[in-house]
């Protein structure tokens, strides 16, 4: 009897172990499918702005409001997963994301647009809180690793999106580009099925949110906020504008410039996953440090030079730059860990939706008046800022 207790609790902890990485695979395929549709918009700019007359202003604008549903209202989600607990914050997400999102080449109007775009983000504002703390739930070791593979699955989702919303423009146009949604409906079949429902807190615990937690932490955290946003600026003002650029102002095709955003994206996805292995062995703050100095002179080789020189600038750029994604999840849900869904949203969401929020119309505007060349070039300053701020990071 006495050796059946240690095999009870062996076959018990492989239980949880086996149920932890099938969480992790799961929502790292949302994941991929979520942010997938988020490429949707910066990849389809040209042919929208051809099919409505729209100006860079008014292209900023649309960015600038997917950012705002998408991620500013990531932590109103991550508040409400935390205390209604339930996983269809995360399942339903990818259906209402894919099916707003493949309407966009229907839209007849601006307006009609505007309306898509906020109902599309609401779907991956729902997904990232939840899936962002429960993807890594219950494993105990090497958390940056297994974090930078559900961020990496991400990245390689944005990725993928110019290189899927290019193939349904060109194959079925744009008038039919509600086709593109398949995808997202199966996946959320997928995850109804598959996922567990999470389990409940206490009646007396479901309803109240702590937050001395936070207010104990804040210096650090504050800085990391502040690291997001910089990284964040060129990040989603890159996705948003640089087919738009490429397209008008360097004499790329609609494909060619697609394809580029995709090596950007997909660089940055395989930076974020050696960024996850780096933080594991160096430590967070020295590859925050690394990634905010080395990415300068690759966007200045982008910007300054041309042909294929200048794909492999952009394409080190994403690389080094997104070093830091699944670092700074991870120190912050570390932080506070009792509130992983929350802070999980102000890393992801709230920093990258105030970066785009801030600087996507902006870019929009200053592209109307001094070109997309001058404004997405000056960009790459920030950096330079977030290496001395990372410098203020604890050792």
């Amino acid at each position: 009897m006495a050796s059946e207790a240690p095999a009870l609790q062996l076959g018990q902890t492989d239980r949880i172990v086996r149920a932890s990485f099938l969480g992790l695979i799961l929502y790292s395929l949302g994941h991929f499918f979520i942010d997938l549709y988020s490429a949707a918009l910066g990849t389809l700019q040209p042919v929208l702005g051809a099919k409505l007359h729209l100006s860079l202003t008014q292209a900023g604008i649309l960015g600038g409001l997917l950012v705002f549903s998408a991620s500013v209202m990531q932590p109103a989600y991550g508040y409400l997963s935390d205390r209604f607990h339930t996983r269809l914050f995360s399942a339903l997400a990818p259906a209402v994301a894919g099916i707003f999102i493949s309407l966009l080449g229907v839209a007849s109007s601006f307006p009609g647009l505007m309306a898509l775009v906020l109902l599309g983000g609401c779907g991956v504002a729902s997904f990232h809180p939840q899936a962002s703390a429960r993807a890594v739930h219950g494993i105990s070791g090497n958390r940056g690793r297994w974090m930078a593979v559900f961020i990496s699955a991400g990245t390689l989702g944005l990725a993928a999106g110019p290189v899927y919303f290019s193939a349904v423009q060109n194959w079925l146009g744009l008038e039919r580009s509600y086709w593109a949604a398949l995808p997202a409906v199966a996946i959320t079949i997928l995850l109804l099925t598959l996922l567990p429902e999470h389990v409940r807190p206490a009646p007396h615990l479901r309803h109240h949110f702590d937050w001395r937690p936070l207010r104990a932490v804040w210096k650090p955290l504050t800085v990391l906020y502040f690291l997001v946003f910089i990284r964040s600026i060129i990040q989603v003002v890159f996705g948003q504008f640089l087919p738009l650029y490429l397209n008008r102002e360097r004499g790329f095709t609609f494909t060619a410039a697609a394809y580029s955003l995709t090596l950007y994206l997909t660089t940055g996805a395989i930076g974020g996953f050696l960024g996850g292995h780096m933080a594991d062995r160096f430590g967070g703050r020295r590859v925050i440090l690394i990634s905010m100095a080395g990415c300068l002179p690759f966007a200045f080789l982008f910007f300054f030079s041309s042909g294929t020189i200048s794909l492999i600038g952009l394409a080190l750029t994403g690389l080094i730059l997104l070093f830091t994604i699944p670092v700074n999840v991870v120190m912050a849900q570390e932080l506070v860990p009792a509130q992983a869904g929350t802070v999980s949203a102000l890393m992801m969401g709230f920093a990258w939706g105030m970066a785009g929020l801030i600087f996507i119309p902006l870019t929009g505007w200053a592209g109307d008046h001094f070109t997309l060349h001058h404004s997405l070039a000056a960009l790459s300053l920030f950096p330079a800022i977030g290496f001395f701020l990372a410098l203020k990071l604890p050792k």
